[in-house]
């Protein structure tokens, strides 16, 4: 727990929805750490842009300036050590912003507990600091029918990245709880208040 809050990851696999989840937990109050935000604006750093161009020059910049966010996917997507790479330089920078916003919002007493939406939150060895791990899951058509609407992505694309990431029967053993996020908002919803009355209960007892 930070500041006798619980921490809650939020896992699943690529079109489960986990920032929809991310975003209920949200609506009951919980403060969601949104990684892919942080991972935008260490995006904007200077240091990090100045790296990126010694890496690999030109390719992954506008004439703007600019960072080409498809080139550089298509870059470490494709190369395990260029990945690495890539995760070694951004990981601890989000790591610094989610702590920073983390203690600023530790003192809130409208924050029940906080909410990490980070989309490799078990592969980067981030399990252990959560206090719950809860795992969405969706059908396989869903999933795809989402990430072809929002991304563009077939399913062989979907396929591709998914193979990068620790099988969705592994990431749901390890998961404390289960969230179905179909097309049903509402009940996905009544799941969220259902694992957050349970996380908060059990945060509450482990206190004590």
């Amino acid at each position: 727990m930070f500041a006798g809050k619980p921490i809650i990851g939020i896992t699943g696999g690529i079109g489960s929805g986990k920032s929809f989840i991310a975003r209920s937990f949200g609506e009951l109050g919980c403060c969601v750490i949104d990684s892919d935000t942080q991972v935008r604006a260490s995006y904007e750093d200077p240091e990090v842009l100045q790296t990126l161009r010694r890496w690999w020059g030109d390719s992954v910049f506008n004439p703007d300036g600019s960072l080409r966010r498809a080139a550089i996917a298509q870059r470490v997507f494709s190369s395990e050590s260029e990945r690495k790479r890539l995760e070694g330089l951004i990981h601890p920078l989000v790591a610094l912003a989610r702590d920073r916003q983390m203690q600023k919002m530790s003192q809130n007493m409208g924050v029940v507990a906080f909410v990490w939406d980070t989309p490799l939150l078990l592969e980067a060895g981030l399990k252990d600091e959560c206090d719950a791990v809860v795992f969405v899951d969706a059908p396989p058509e869903l999933r795809l029918e989402r990430v072809a609407r929002s991304r563009g992505w077939d399913s062989a694309e979907l396929l591709r990245r998914e193979n990068l990431q620790w099988p969705l029967d592994r990431k749901r053993e390890i998961a404390d709880y289960v969230i179905r996020n179909t097309a049903d908002a509402g009940e996905a919803r009544d799941q969220v208040q259902d694992v957050l009355s349970r996380i908060l209960a059990r945060a509450s007892q482990t206190s004590v």
